[in-house]
């Protein structure tokens, strides 16, 4: 059975002043689906959310709920609900208050109001919470009245705007799994928007990277880590090293192509002749993929069937430990910077000593579009 489409974007802009924001933005999403926004700030996350939930009108296009045109609808007759950044939690009510408030506008009987606020207080695991004041909640508590309040009219979309990032880490990744479980749960289709790409990667059926009001790619997290389209989607999510070289064609298993840079020489996959022999090309390596071993255990040479005596000549420069992860910062023969991480916490490499960067698959070398970020974008 396909898929219920549930919104769909067509041609979406929008402009503040002479300064345009949204660039024509196109997007589908399936009922049940859990698709993130992710982008730098000021990508235009923030104002798609908005015109999704009515409270922006679009320059151009339309917005279309379950097929019917909702372009022109007030936000109060979408069937379509917001959580906030800052959780807009009423400070003057209790909790019980707070979640059946849209309940008590359309004049839901006082007993029938008060089994939806249990019940949405105990899908959200805060059963017994009904008399405490705002005030009197941690972080995370008041993050999931936010979504017992939005979620107990069962909307077919609930939009949440970064609701996560006032946490503190540890809280933010509790929070994280708590969320994709009621979002399982009850199969409402979320859109979610953030900037950390950890996030987005937990906890997204889809991901739709965006960049000066437009998406940069669309796909499932693993779609946009391992096969990004662009140099900027690679290098956003999961920070992944650019290389720019040519293309030199050699008899070689699976189509692969030796990628020539001025540093060295590797082994790329070119799925469906992608670049031809001399053309220039721009491949991502992430840094997970790559090795590095001492300069003298082979320098770059012929190619054969495993790639082997190819790499890049380089000298380290830096070693770091941060996040469970050894990071090894080298330096290229033409000036370029490349790193390396691997689980652990040290490397009988050293800072200057000289070594060749590999890795070990054509296919962990992924052919991209070069469109790098500005500095304002880098993660």
């Amino acid at each position: 059975m396909s898929a219920q489409e549930v919104l769909r974007l067509e041609g979406i802009t929008k402009s503040f002043g002479n300064m345009p924001v949204l660039q024509g933005l196109d997007l589908s999403v399936n009922a049940g689906e859990f698709i993130t926004l992710l982008g730098s700030s000021g990508c235009g996350k923030t104002t798609t959310l908005r015109i999704i939930a009515g409270l922006e009108r679009a320059g151009e296009g339309r917005v279309f709920l379950d097929g019917q045109d909702v372009t022109e609808t007030e936000p109060n007759k979408r069937d379509v609900h917001m959580v906030f950044q800052n959780y807009a939690l009423f400070p003057h009510m209790n909790v019980e208050a707070n979640i059946g408030y849209s309940l008590r506008l359309r004049r839901w009987p006082r007993e029938k109001i008060k089994k939806a606020v249990r019940d949405a207080l105990e899908m959200v695991r805060l059963s017994g919470y009904e008399g405490r004041m705002p005030g009197e909640l941690s972080g995370g508590q008041r993050q999931r009245v936010a979504v017992a309040r939005a979620m107990i009219n069962r909307p077919k979309i609930l939009l949440l705007d970064e609701p996560l990032g006032a946490l503190d880490l540890q809280l933010r990744r509790q929070m994280q799994l708590e969320l994709k479980r009621l979002q399982k749960q009850l199969g409402i289709t979320f859109i979610y928007i953030t900037h950390d790409q950890e996030e987005a990667l937990t906890m997204s059926d889809r991901i739709a990277v965006m960049r000066n009001g437009l998406f940069e790619q669309i796909g499932s997290a693993l779609e946009v880590y391992d096969h990004p389209k662009t140099a900027f989607v690679a290098r956003f999510v999961g920070n992944a090293n650019i290389l720019h070289g040519r293309a030199r064609a050699g008899d070689l298993p699976g189509g692969a192509v030796i990628f020539e840079h001025p540093a060295g020489r590797g082994l790329i996959a070119n799925p469906g002749g992608l670049v031809q022999h001399g053309e220039p090309v721009t491949i991502a390596v992430r840094s997970e993929r790559l090795s590095i071993t001492p300069a003298d255990t082979g320098a770059s040479g012929s190619a054969d069937q495993s790639g082997a005596g190819m790499g890049l000549a380089a000298v380290i420069t830096d070693k770091s430990f941060a996040g469970g992860q050894l990071r090894i910062t080298a330096l290229l023969r033409n000036g370029e910077e490349i790193i390396a991480s691997r689980h652990g916490i040290d490397s009988p490499l050293l800072a200057g000593e000289e070594v060749r960067v590999s890795w070990n698959a054509p296919e962990h070398a992924v052919i991209v579009e070069d469109s790098e970020p500005a500095e304002d974008e880098k993660p």
